[in-house]
């Protein structure tokens, strides 16, 4: 009963029921400090102060031996209570409403102001994306709240109202293109008459990671909103434009956006991005992902199944499921728990925490998305190879839609720089598992991400990694050589020691060797025939399109060619499925001739289709390799 009287003074003194629950919330409010309560400072800020009696004012002191005296107490606990103001909750439990969203100049009248449904018809807002395809996803979900609030879109910043980056945090590189993509708006703010201004918002990872020091070095934001704050858009731009810098960094246990519908920035494209999982519980040492999208929680699969059926319904031919740590997806919903299934680690691998128990696992999930439409592929990003029990491969062998394309990230082929990364592997558990998926998945394609120069990296563990990519052979990898972010298990224990000289001759040792096995990869494809969707025009003439093989390959095909099944002259456009025979590749892309119109179900499935092609075929010098027809 204490604990409540507490809290109801926590929100502006009013009573609070004690039948209602404790949010969590409250008891770390409890923990930290059972006489602490809140207040509002002139700056907007909330602070923890230690006495229930002691107002604002009089903490402030007015002079004499004993306010001399109480101040030092004071001060202890206020910093001991610094980050609850990142928990508070408001009286009705939304995140928006915490004080620590009001850092303007004026007075806050209210500790917990209450959220009024804004309205910003009119607006027109110009969302730009950094980052990973989990950022192109939250952009879209953005957009979805801001057009629900009357938003229009704009399609450059002379016209935009409201500008809004979507932010990555992964690496240094990533933020220094958000500060100065800030540094250009900054000088267009400036110039723009006080009539028109221009709102400037920074969303997403590094929102979450810089917080208040993006108001305070830029000078021009006026919103921060974090991964977990997009619902509050609307609130906090109406707020802002009233003069009250807005941040909101609470991160969420639960928020999933499951009854969001993202808006696609461009409905037209034949692809599309479902969030299935947000947040990660790996705390691999060397990554800022935990501290910036929280705890891993997964949206109800009857959520995902309807997202699907809805692009699906609207012409979407292809579909990739998206998560920090994809394949890890658990559904705890209580319509699921009459099929749940045992969380399985893949042989050999292990984690650092706890796993959490039996739930509607990512195997059943893809399994399940894949009978929505077999016209429309199913592809996964990112995933972690601990995660890849038999359940899982099982599912993209069996199913012609779920394409046989894995991301496998191996980070490091040493086992000592494995170690200190938390990946909870070794080199050889990698490489059993690489042979596990080609015994179940024959032309499957691998790709991967490296780092190379991680903390303590000696020659030896460099040449692990060659020893790991010669082995591997992949398709395609992410290199980068590595950056060390604040907050990590890195950056707190270990030391980024390997010279930055070192780190670009390793990386570029890796870019070698993997450009060298793609191209000889794609070489061995010269013949074959691709399912290939069509996704865009060419860059580079007008007179080609750019599709993707099933293994995610790059493919460039002319835009008109004569259709081998009926023999017209037949115009590519995007979202065709179009079988194509490769004779051109470099490291990086396949180039080949269209052969016929197809379907995903009858380039699967119908053999005598498949005789019936081959006879097409262009014909070929005695001795050459027969034809492969990878149709999926």
């Amino acid at each position: 009963m204490a604990l409540r009287m507490l809290l109801a003074r926590v929100h502006g003194g009013g009573a609070l029921s004690t039948a209602a629950p404790l949010s969590a919330a409250a008891q770390a409010l409890a923990l930290a400090g059972r006489r602490g309560h809140a207040t509002t400072t002139a700056a907007g800020t909330t602070e923890a102060v230690a006495t229930e009696t002691t107002t604002a004012s009089e903490s402030k002191g007015t002079g004499g031996d004993e306010s001399q005296q109480q101040r030092k107490p004071l001060k202890r606990r206020r910093q001991s209570f610094k980050q609850l103001k990142d928990f508070m909750p408001a009286p009705d439990g939304s995140v928006g409403s915490t004080p620590e969203m009001a850092l303007g100049q004026g007075t806050v009248k209210q500790a917990f102001p209450p959220l009024a449904p804004s309205r910003l018809d009119g607006k027109r807002v110009l969302i730009q994306t950094y980052g990973c395809q989990m950022n192109v996803n939250d952009s879209e979900l953005a957009w979805s709240i801001l057009k629900e609030a009357g938003c229009e879109k704009a399609t450059d910043v002379e016209e935009a109202d409201i500008v809004l980056l979507v932010t990555c945090a992964i690496r240094e590189n990533a933020e220094t293109k958000v500060w100065t993509k800030l540094d250009q708006l900054s000088h267009i703010k400036r110039k723009r008459p006080k009539h028109k201004d221009l709102q400037i918002g920074v969303l997403g990872c590094m929102a979450e990671r810089l917080k208040h020091k993006l108001v305070e070095e830029s000078k021009c934001v006026d919103i921060v909103a974090g991964p977990d704050a997009y619902r509050e858009l609307p609130t906090m731009l109406s707020r802002a434009a009233a003069g009250d810098t807005q941040v909101n960094v609470l991160l969420s246990l639960e928020e999933t956006y499951a009854d969001l519908t993202p808006v696609r920035h461009n409905p037209n494209s034949p692809s599309a991005f479902v969030s299935i999982q947000r947040g990660c519980d790996n705390m691999c040492s060397y990554c800022i992902v935990p501290f910036t999208r929280g705890r891993e929680r997964s949206r109800p699969v009857s959520a995902i199944l309807r997202e699907v059926q809805q692009l699906s319904e609207q012409g979407v031919k292809e579909v990739t499921l998206l998560g920090q740590n994809v394949n890890s997806y658990l559904d705890h919903s209580q319509i699921s728990v009459a099929t749940a299934a045992p969380v399985v680690n893949t042989p050999g691998f292990k984690t650092i925490y706890k796993r959490k128990k039996d739930g509607i696992t990512f195997a059943q999930l893809l399994e399940q998305v894949a009978q929505v439409d077999p016209e429309m592929r199913i592809r996964f990003t990112s995933p972690h190879p601990k995660d890849f029990p038999d359940e899982v491969l099982h599912v993209i062998r069996d199913h012609h839609n779920v394409c046989n394309q894995i991301h496998l990230p191996a980070q490091s082929g040493s086992d000592a720089v494995l170690d200190r990364m938390r990946r909870g592997y070794t080199h050889a558990a990698y490489c059993e598992l690489v042979d596990r998926i080609h015994d179940l998945i024959p032309d499957v394609t691998l790709s991967s991400d490296f780092i190379s120069g991680f903390c303590g990296e000696t020659e030896a563990d460099h040449l692990d990694t060659l020893r790991l990519l010669e082995y591997v052979k992949y398709d395609m990898a992410y290199l980068f050589a590595y950056s060390l972010r604040e907050k990590t298990h890195a950056h707190r224990r270990l030391q980024d020691d390997v010279p930055e000289d070192v780190k670009l001759a390793r990386l570029n040792d890796l870019i070698q060797l993997f450009h060298k096995h793609a191209k000889n990869n794609n070489a061995q494809r010269h013949g074959s025939v691709q399912t290939v969707l069509i996704e865009s025009a060419s860059k580079r003439s007008e007179d080609e399109l750019v599709g993707r093989s099933d293994g995610n390959l790059k493919v460039i095909v002319p835009k008109t060619f004569t259709d081998a099944r009926t023999a017209k002259q037949t115009t590519l456009r995007t979202g065709d499925y179009v079988l194509v025979e490769v004779n051109d590749s470099t490291s990086m892309s396949l180039r080949g001739t269209p052969m016929m119109l197809t379907s995903l179900v009858r380039s699967a499935e119908d053999t005598q289709y498949e005789q019936q092609l081959q006879q097409h075929l262009t014909p070929r010098a005695s001795g050459a390799a027969p034809v492969q027809h990878h149709a999926m």
